[in-house]
């Protein structure tokens, strides 16, 4: 898929890739979710599907903070205070601890409020807004939130049909 321009690719964008990503964590065998098998966000690490959707979580959640702070005219640091961009492996291992009590159909819908309420986010701005003009260094609003939502579901859902194949699972997505 083409790097998104405008707002209704980019809404695109993260509808088409979350609705892929979707069915393939219903795929998921409930008694693997823990299983930390899966190709880790730090090379040579191993991480569990829970973890996956922990990692997403954890974006998607710091999007709609860093949304909500601009809207309100307060500031926020990018990724996330206390972390650098050149970091952002203790940054997923971060996501990993704050989710990691929460059961695995749980932590889906949590994905996907998050994504929700993102959309409706993008919903309520003008292409102006998200592609008029630079909002964090060069990146406009609407590339950055593309970086860390659509990108990183296309990208989970490319590590989680490679694990559930490995697995034997059948994978609809």
């Amino acid at each position: 898929m083409a790097v998104p321009t405008n707002k209704d690719e980019l809404l695109e964008a993260i509808n088409s890739s979350f609705d892929k990503l979707n069915k393939g964590l219903h795929d998921v065998p409930l008694s693997a979710v823990d299983q930390c098998s899966l190709e880790g966000h730090v090379k040579g690490t191993q991480i569990s599907a829970a973890n996956l959707v922990a990692y997403l979580v954890g974006w998607n959640e710091l999007v709609l903070k860093w949304l909500d702070r601009d809207a309100a005219g307060e500031p926020f640091d990018l990724p996330e205070t206390g972390y650098k961009w050149n970091e952002l492996g203790r940054l997923a291992q971060k996501f990993y601890r704050d989710y990691e009590d929460v059961p695995f159909p749980q932590l889906i819908e949590r994905l996907a409020r998050a994504k929700a309420r993102i959309v409706s986010l993008i919903e309520a701005r003008s292409d102006h807004d998200l592609y008029g003009r630079p909002w964090y260094g060069k990146w406009t609003m609407g590339r950055m939130i593309q970086f860390n939502s659509s990108s990183p579901y296309a990208n989970a859902r490319g590590r989680l049909r490679k694990w559930l194949k490995a697995m034997g699972a059948s994978s609809n997505s």
